[in-house]
């Protein structure tokens, strides 16, 4: 995720983020993403807009050394997350994910399930691991 934003450069200065500068692009996750913000001068945290179609269910992955917490946007999902059963989540609902947890969301409604992904430290691709690979 992180390898598709071009960082600035220098120290961290008061800067506007605009979405145009954000693509989304589709992950093997089986998910879009479009990374809001995520840059080696903010590297207390990252945000991810996520959107996951209707019927799809994103891989078992976890993030290692970095937590996550999920925002719901808009749709209607069921995460998974640790050890906990299934939970139904919607709009304005917040799932928190410690660094290193497995995870997973499934978008059970007919809308496109979408949310924020926050993560702190930063979101790095080296961190990702796909539980589902062979």
């Amino acid at each position: 995720m992180g390898e598709h934003l071009n960082p600035p450069t220098g120290p961290a200065m008061p800067s506007v983020r605009y979405a145009a500068d954000a693509p989304e692009f589709d992950t093997a996750e089986r998910c879009a993403i479009s990374e809001w913000s995520n840059c080696v001068q903010d590297p207390t945290v990252s945000i991810a807009h996520a959107r996951v179609r209707p019927g799809v269910t994103t891989c078992w992955h976890c993030v290692r050394d970095t937590a996550e917490r999920y925002v719901i946007l808009q749709g209607e999902g069921r995460v998974e997350v640790g050890d906990l059963p299934p939970q139904t989540v919607g709009p304005g609902d917040v799932v928190l994910i410690p660094a290193g947890c497995r995870q997973r969301i499934a978008n059970v409604g007919t809308i496109d399930l979408c949310f924020l992904a926050i993560c702190t430290p930063r979101f790095q691709a080296a961190n990702y691991c796909d539980l589902e690979a062979s």
